[in-house]
């Protein structure tokens, strides 16, 4: 690409006949000398943004990306979490489901046992009932002897 310089710099040869005119190539030159070193710093600033802009594209595609990695990785983490937090609440239901069946079963073990110890008193109660009765019944033939003997 040429430059403003080379534009300014650039000489002709001149030729004796039908040649153009110096001073309106010279001025014409300087004219566009000045429109292209215009044209040519607004190309370069405008380069320059461009770089600057794809810096800034980079980065925030950078960002992006991280982002992306941070949002799978919490995702995934709070798979994670959901997973561990349904494995412990069925462990503490069957947990507690053993529990309670343990529960029930010593209760009604304990159940059969105060039935056994009840029945166990009944019979006991019969007994000590028989021979109380016995006893009375011994106690009324003894008075009754007795009585025969005063009379």
């Amino acid at each position: 690409m040429l430059t403003p310089l080379d534009i300014e710099n650039k000489k002709f040869s001149k030729q004796m006949m039908n040649g153009y005119s110096v001073e309106e190539v010279d001025e014409f030159l300087d004219d566009l000398t000045v429109d292209y070193e215009k044209a040519y710093k607004q190309s370069s600033e405008l380069k320059t943004r461009v770089e600057e802009l794809e810096k800034s594209l980079l980065h925030y595609k950078t960002i992006e990306d991280t982002l992306q990695n941070t949002l799978m990785m919490a995702q995934s983490t709070a798979e994670e979490v959901k997973e561990v937090a349904r494995q412990q609440a069925e462990q503490i239901i069957k947990e507690a489901e053993g529990n309670a069946r343990k529960s029930v079963d010593d209760l009604g073990q304990e159940i059969l046992i105060k039935k056994k110890e009840l029945e166990d008193i009944k019979q006991q109660f019969e007994v000590y009932k028989a021979k109380m009765e016995s006893l009375l019944i011994s106690q009324l033939e003894l008075i009754k002897d007795i009585n025969k003997e005063v009379n």
